[in-house]
């Protein structure tokens, strides 16, 4: 048995040790008693490991090496680079990109991955390869996949076909794109078909939803309406929604009562969307988040994500979810003292819930999954987009690092 002391442990602030055996968090408290080993945590912030809950992994590093830049940076010569690109692609490309992506995601503390693959492929060989990483990975990584038609459900020849054989391959969550389809019409379908599908597999629902500045794109009007009728809202998550940053604020307010009563989820992928978004605009230029502080006001679990690592639609990014949440609280204006304080859940908690995740968090019975921050406490972590010190799997460490240090100290009493 182990026992973690002088923890400073993220929304407990009555507890400053735990114990943990057979994996699993024994006990959380104080005072707990004998334990084989003991590790002194220093006060450091304990809290739940990191979420990704959008990522494209089949796309990890796409974009690096010659003449694979996306010139106009829009999502559309995105998604046009990696059609003519995919048909080049093998199960062994695939697991080696996503391999990559994942470590670099797991060494700053991410746990938990949703990824969305590409099935408008009739080899499926994202999905066939993801698949196996999923399984073989479980004890390091919680893998849910989205069977996603990048190209369209309508406007890929098959679109329909290939989501249900991955469905049927093992998918976790059902993927759509209505704002790419060849009609509203057919986007509106698209989502019909999609909830419908949900249901017969009994899985989530996940959709890129009005990635694009324009107002009158509202496919998430459809959606929410839809997964009301059907009470499927905490299974749904409309994952960029871009549009309903440039909405006016009567159509805005109104989709929010409904919103609240369909428990929706939002996903907001910052760095990503304010590079893609507002290309059109000469000023004021938009920066491509959706309403997440007053979608988190309104009572909906928002959450943020990477989206893209090195690919067509992104050149840049990491897997590190703090240099995340940094810009999404800056760009949507979440940094009164209040908001700071709880910015974490964005990265944490409101991504395991986007999951639907149930065994997560420091508290008795759950799985000994947890991170360690170079911080004291919230604040301290978010102002100075704090360094993960360990990442533990199971009552494992994954990775362990020292706090870092200068070999010459800057000293300004030095003469």
């Amino acid at each position: 048995m182990k026992k973690f002391i002088n923890a400073t442990i993220y929304g407990d602030s009555d507890s400053t040790e735990f114990l943990i055996e057979d994996k699993k968090f024994k006990a959380v408290g104080t005072n707990l008693g004998h334990a084989d080993e003991v590790i002194d945590l220093e006060g450091k912030l304990v809290l739940p490991p990191y979420v990704d809950p959008h990522l494209h992994l089949d796309y990890i590093f796409s974009g690096l090496g010659e003449g694979n830049a996306n010139v106009s940076g829009t999502l559309f010569e995105g998604i046009q680079r990696w059609s003519d690109n995919k048909k080049d692609l093998t199960e062994d490309k695939v697991r080696e990109s996503a391999l990559k992506g994942i470590k670099k995601e797991v060494s700053h503390g991410v746990q938990y991955i949703r990824t969305h693959v590409d099935v408008t492929d009739p080899n499926l060989t994202g999905m066939k390869a993801l698949l196996k990483l999923r399984e073989e990975l479980k004890d390091i990584v919680t893998l849910q996949l989205v069977a996603f038609p990048q190209e369209g459900f309508f406007r890929y020849k098959g679109g329909p076909e290939l989501v249900r054989k991955a469905l049927e391959m093992g998918a976790d969550v059902v993927g759509g794109i209505p704002h790419f389809e060849i009609s509203y019409e057919h986007g509106v379908e698209s989502l019909k078909q999609i909830v419908d599908l949900a249901l017969e597999f009994d899985v989530m629902i996940d959709i890129h939803c009005d990635e694009n500045d324009d107002p009158n794109s509202r496919f998430f009007e459809v959606l929410n309406a839809l997964v009301m009728e059907k009470n499927y809202g905490p299974k749904t998550t409309a994952s960029h929604t871009t549009s309903f940053g440039a909405v006016e604020a009567s159509y805005a307010n109104k989709m929010m009562g409904l919103f609240r009563e369909s428990k929706i989820n939002f996903i907001s992928c910052p760095t990503e969307n304010a590079h893609l978004q507002g290309r059109g605009d000469v000023y004021p230029k938009r920066r491509g988040l959706t309403r997440v502080k007053e979608l988190l006001e309104n009572g909906n679990n928002v959450a943020f994500a990477q989206d893209s690592i090195a690919d067509y639609w992104y050149p840049l990014g990491n897997g590190n979810m703090m240099n995340i949440l940094d810009n999404g609280i800056h760009l949507a204006h979440y940094t009164h003292i209040d908001e700071i304080n709880k910015a974490l859940e964005l990265i944490t908690t409101n991504g395991a819930n986007v999951m639907n995740i149930e065994d997560y968090g420091i508290k008795q019975g759950n799985s000994a999954n947890f991170i360690v921050l170079d911080a004291h406490d919230a604040y301290e972590a978010v102002r100075e987009r704090a360094e993960v010190l360990a990442s533990v799997r199971n009552g494992e460490y994954l990775f362990k690092r020292e706090v870092r240090k200068n070999e010459i100290e800057v000293d300004f009493l030095k003469k």
